[in-house]
C-alpha cells in the first residue's frame, strides 16, 4: 500500500462546516441567558477562539464565565450552565457525518488502513463527541483542547502518527484547509488533499481557509478510496 494512514480534519471535512448565521443565533442565545450585551458577546467570543481550541479554557463554562468577567456581567452558575447548554446542544447538533462519511471510514478500515482524526476545536466537542456516531469509529483521536496546541503546529501531527504507530510519509492527510493545516501536514511529510464541497453556502463558516492551495483537491469523501487504491 502506498499509505498506512489516513488522518481526516473533523469540520469541513467529516461534517458540514456550521454557517455564519447559524452560529451568530447560538451566541445570542448564550448572551440572552447570561443577560449579556449579545454583539460585546459574540465580538469576545470570537475573540477567544485560541484560548478556547489550544486548551487554555478547559471547559465551556470556564469560556462563559471569562467573557462575563471581561464585560462585568454578574451571573449565576445556573445562569452559566444554561448557556452552555445551549452551546452544546448546537455542537451535538453540527457532528452529524456527510453522507459518505462512515462508509468511507469504514472501507479504509477494512482495507487494513489506519485512520486518525485531528481537529482543532473548542472543549464541547470531545464532550459532546460520544452522542456522536463518530465515537470509536477512529484508531486515535486528537482534539486541539485537549492536547494544548493546534493545527499547523507540527507536534498536533506528530502525535497522531506516533500514537497510530506510522512515519508521517506513510499518511494522506485530508482537510478542508482551515487553520492552514494542509501546509502543516505538507511540512511534517504528509501527503496533504484539500476537499472542498461544491455545495458549500455562501453563509459557511471559515478559518484562516488556505484558499490559494496548489495541491490535489477532492469534492468527496468517497474520492480518498481512489487515492489509496
Amino acid at each position: 500500500m502506498r499509505y498506512k494512514a489516513i488522518i481526516f480534519d473533523l469540520f469541513g471535512t467529516l461534517v458540514d462546516n456550521f454557517t455564519t448565521s447559524e452560529y451568530n443565533k447560538v451566541l445570542t442565545d448564550m448572551s440572552a441567558v447570561l443577560k449579556a450585551p449579545p454583539d460585546d458577546f459574540a465580538k469576545l467570543w470570537r475573540d477567544s477562539f485560541y484560548l478556547r481550541t489550544n486548551g487554555t479554557h478547559k471547559t465551556h463554562q470556564e469560556s462563559i464565565n471569562y467573557i462575563c468577567h471581561e464585560l462585568g456581567v454578574t451571573v449565576t452558575k445556573e445562569q452559566v450552565e444554561k448557556s452552555a447548554e445551549i452551546r452544546l446542544e448546537y455542537t451535538i447538533e453540527t457532528l452529524k457525518p456527510r453522507t459518505d462519511t462512515i462508509s468511507t471510514i469504514k472501507e479504509l478500515k477494512s482495507l487494513g488502513y489506519k485512520v486518525g482524526l485531528i481537529s482543532d476545536c473548542s472543549p464541547e466537542t470531545p464532550t459532546a463527541w460520544p452522542q456522536t456516531p463518530f465515537n470509536g469509529l477512529f484508531h486515535v483521536t486528537i482534539f486541539s483542547c485537549v492536547v494544548g496546541t493546534k493545527k499547523p503546529d507540527p507536534k498536533i501531527y506528530l502525535m497522531a502518527t506516533e500514537q497510530l504507530g506510522v512515519i508521517p510519509q506513510d499518511c494522506l492527510y485530508v482537510g478542508d484547509g482551515s487553520s492552514h493545516e494542509l501546509t502543516g501536514a505538507l511540512e511534517v511529510g504528509m501527503t496533504p488533499i484539500l476537499i472542498r464541497d461544491p455545495n458549500e453556502t455562501v453563509d459557511t463558516h471559515f478559518v484562516d481557509r488556505e484558499e490559494n492551495w496548489q495541491g490535489p483537491v477532492i469534492a468527496s469523501l468517497k474520492e480518498v478510496l481512489n487515492l489509496v487504491k
